[in-house]
């Protein structure tokens, strides 16, 4: 049986490996270009693809081989376990899957292509984003902000369709619907993640109403209005998902005349991680037609990794510049050895941990004086504000996801709810931001991961967890660092030989959990966060 799911996973890879290598790339090319040529092709391949899984076939035999239970080798094992998923998602009639395939590739396309107007022309996110942080007027954040909005309904009806589309699917496979599918074949428990969220709701709920005061004392100064007129473009972003500048701080400074793409390069080289090649395939200004937002991709489940942003000198691209290529590494550093099906991470909350790790260094003083150059002087200044600065960028944080977790799995549970008020209970529940007057606009949609990262944004939070886990591990047992608050990881390449051999190296060999237990003596847990952040 050994011998014949060697075969099988031989016959499986020589359709796989090429042609998994030419969906990527093709999604790369389109997310740069934003032609229809490109997404027509990347549709095609991403359908041949999952032709390749659908394989009635090959499902067959690889059940067969699982489910004898003769099979004892550690890396055969996981093998079995993550292709059985990756197939038995895909277990359908061909024609629902392209079906799928093809509304995705329509909705991304819709998103990669539109550009807010306003005033008469157009301009960009990061445009958005800047009359959203530095205006002063009510009238013209909240014209920005509503003009940003005209996404949701050009992309809400196909969304919808495709939510139940999926939902379809997921019900002909044995699941109750597509979010709860997609977490288990994830390896994630519904109601423990549920759990999970429920814990950190508690955690961070009382601490958060604090900072909510002060951040409404400030944007009521800012603004002129009583804080009863607060309203969701008031706070300095789309989503209020990043925390709002109110501190007399003000960190873009920093960056107004840097190279971040050397900032980023300098400090990885310094943790004897290079990504001088990663950087050479990448795409990392801003062009028309070009995915407006950030990833990372490895192209052929190897050593292509390249990241897409639109870099401005300032915090928020830093802080991403540092977040994509944590990926980047990750990717970079698995274990070139280990089979196709293995050579990608842990989980996608665990290359999630490694990019908050090393993004939330950019507003870190110890990190600054490293890399950018301030003084002692400097840095001890504004060491307690830059902490009060992080703390509550990942409070606000942590209850934004609260609504991306929460509403997704009410979507899927029922569709045809309404979805626009279940957005707004969510936001003013968890957000404690008020609704905008008379509005029924199908705003959800206007969040692209819904559509196209779909059930993916609560790993975002569990990196966070384990980016604070893994932060106290190594600031204890690596470098013998006590101040976690003023560690950078700057020139000690003690650190990234720790993270290659603990995180990077295994890739997929072990499950997340048994990955993190071996890395850091314990498993996941909420209380490290809550140590740097909460108590």
């Amino acid at each position: 049986m050994k011998a014949e799911l060697s075969d099988f996973i031989k016959v499986l890879e020589e359709k796989l490996v090429p042609l998994s290598r030419q969906t990527n790339l093709a999604y790369w090319n389109a997310a740069i270009s934003g032609e229809d040529e490109d997404f027509s092709l990347f549709e095609d391949l991403s359908i041949q693809l999952t032709e390749v899984y659908s394989n009635k076939t090959y499902f067959k035999k690889l059940k067969k081989i699982k489910d004898s239970g003769t099979i004892s080798d550690p890396l055969y094992l996981r093998q079995i376990h993550l292709l059985y998923n990756a197939f038995l998602d895909n277990q359908v009639a061909p024609s629902l899957m392209r079906k799928r395939i093809k509304l995705e590739t329509e909705i991304e396309k819709k998103y990669n292509n539109f550009r807010v107007l306003l005033k008469g022309h157009e301009i960009n996110d990061n445009e958005v984003e800047e009359i959203l942080k530095e205006s002063i007027y009510s009238d013209e954040v909240k014209e920005a902000w509503e003009a940003h909005k005209k996404i949701g309904p050009v992309v809400a009806k196909d969304i919808l369709e495709l939510v139940k589309l999926r939902n379809q699917i997921s019900v002909k496979l044995g699941f109750s619907n597509y979010h709860e599918m997609s977490l288990m074949l994830n390896d994630q428990h519904p109601a423990e993640v549920s759990a999970l969220f429920d814990e950190l709701d508690a955690l961070t709920r009382d601490v958060f109403v604090k900072q909510k005061i002060e951040i409404d004392f400030f944007l009521s100064n800012k603004f002129g209005i009583p804080q009863t007129d607060l309203r969701p473009w008031h706070y300095q972003n789309r989503y209020f998902q990043e925390a709002p500048a109110v501190s007399s701080l003000d960190l873009d400074h920093y960056f107004f005349d840097k190279d971040l793409e050397k900032l980023t390069i300098d400090y990885y080289k310094g943790l004897g991680l290079d990504i001088t090649d990663l950087v050479a395939k990448s795409d990392l200004y801003e062009k028309p037609g070009k995915n407006q937002h950030a990833f990372c991709i490895n192209i052929n489940n190897g050593d292509d990794v390249r990241v897409l942003c639109n870099i401005k000198s300032n915090q928020y691209w830093m802080n991403t510049m540092l977040h994509e290529f944590g990926h980047g590494v990750y990717d970079k550093y698995i274990d070139q050895k280990l089979p196709f099906t293995l050579h990608e991470p842990s989980h996608i909350f665990t290359t999630e941990a490694i990019a908050m790790l090393f993004g939330r260094l950019s507003s870190n003083p110890q990190w600054l004086q490293d890399l950018v150059g301030i003084t002692d002087q400097e840095k001890n200044d504004i060491t307690e504000k830059c902490f009060n600065i992080l703390r509550t960028e990942q409070l606000v944080f942590s209850r934004w996801v609260q609504v991306m977790y929460r509403f997704e799995k009410s979507m899927y549970e029922d569709p045809d709810q309404d979805l626009n008020a279940l957005w707004w209970d969510l936001v003013e529940k968890y957000q404690m931001v008020k609704r905008p007057d008379n509005r029924d606009e199908p705003d959800w949609a206007t969040k692209i991961h819904i559509a196209t990262s779909p059930c993916y944004y609560h790993n975002y939070l569990l990196g966070e967890l384990l980016a604070s886990q893994l932060l106290y591990y190594i600031a204890r047992n690596v470098i013998h660092s006590e101040d976690v608050r003023l560690e950078s990881f700057a020139n000690k390449k003690e650190v990234g030989a720790f993270l290659i051999d603990k995180i990077f190296k295994p890739g997929s060999t072990y499950h997340w959990s048994e990955l993190i237990e071996r890395a850091t003596g314990e498993a996941l847990s909420a209380r490290y966060y809550a140590k740097q952040f909460v108590d």
